[in-house]
């Protein structure tokens, strides 16, 4: 039986980074509304 998380950085940053959510309109959105919001770190 193995562990269900096996974290990855490379994997997370192309899952959830800042160029992927700059590649979609709902992505740039997020970004937007967490700069708005004052978030120290906007995307990993």
């Amino acid at each position: 039986m193995s562990l269900t998380y096996n974290p990855k950085k490379k994997k997370r940053a192309r899952t959830h980074g800042f160029l992927k959510r700059k590649k979609t309109k709902t992505g740039r959105q997020v970004v937007a509304k967490r700069r708005r919001k004052g978030r120290a770190r906007v995307t990993i």
